[in-house]
């Protein structure tokens, strides 16, 4: 995968292994039950991580899945480590929508999981939205393929569980855009009915930034927790946090957002 390494891109450069070392750390404080992950390469890096943290007296995570992009050249995934196991996993690469006059799919597609905690059946969403970056014209900064990519989800969502029946479920990850644009707005509302509601996260100094670009030394909150109306009913108030240890910049340029649901 090509990276941003001291000031410059480098193609097909491996996570170092310090990075590698604080990423587990962060994991391990955190300590989640069910961890999901963007971005990341092949299976294999994955099982790495997983290895890495069950035998090093880590976060033991029993449960695991990762999913291909929708595109074979696709070199950012998505995956999930689990201590509770899945009711089910779906892997849903095959959503679409019209871009620019060409059927086109959201490229890291959408993972959905399904869990039952206490005899409480409840689904978690994991996305990566399109970047920022784009060598169209015509689209600067992806705006348009991003809102599109965000509505062909949202509308499976919607689909499979309509507003009107207190679906249980989270919609997480890197969105790649700012609170009120037209790509997070698809996800939490349509017309007046509420889908879903940002859970307010922060930092210790009450910061909400969860990106840092180095190229333009500029911080911006990307990353988010959605959840429906009657999840609200699970989750833990003022535990939606965001990690700022001191070495959490070193582990990644995404800092880990996290919260807690009591079933």
């Amino acid at each position: 995968m090509d990276r941003w390494i001291d000031g410059r891109w480098k193609r097909d450069y491996p996570k170092p292994e310090k990075e590698k070392r604080a990423l587990r750390s962060i994991i391990n404080q955190v300590d989640p039950d069910v961890l999901l992950i963007q971005e990341i390469g092949d299976l294999p890096f994955l099982n790495e991580l997983w290895m890495d943290l069950n035998v090093t007296d880590g976060s033991q995570f029993h449960h695991s899945s990762w999913m291909q992009g929708a595109y074979e050249e696709e070199e950012r995934h998505l995956a999930v480590l689990s201590k509770i196991p899945f009711l089910s996993i779906s892997k849903h690469s095959d959503l679409s929508f019209n871009y620019f006059g060409e059927l086109t799919r959201p490229s890291r597609g959408l993972l959905e999981l399904r869990f039952s905690s206490n005899q409480q059946v409840w689904t978690l969403f994991n996305l990566h939205l399109k970047s920022k970056w784009t060598e169209r014209k015509d689209d600067p900064e992806a705006n348009i393929r991003r809102e599109k990519e965000a509505r062909a989800m949202r509308d499976f969502i919607r689909r499979k569980y309509p507003p009107g029946t207190n679906p249980l479920y989270i919609v997480a990850g890197d969105f790649n855009d700012h609170r009120n644009t037209a790509a997070l707005r698809r996800f939490t509302q349509v017309n007046n009915t509420e889908l879903a509601w940002m859970l307010p996260c922060e930092d210790q100094n009450r910061h909400f930034w969860t990106h840092y670009y180095a190229k333009q030394d500029s911080y911006a909150r990307l990353d988010y927790l959605l959840i429906t109306p009657a999840m609200k009913e699970f989750y833990r108030s003022d535990s939606a946090k965001i990690y700022d240890g001191y070495h959490t910049l070193l582990a990644s340029d995404h800092r880990m957002v996290y919260a807690d649901f009591d079933f």
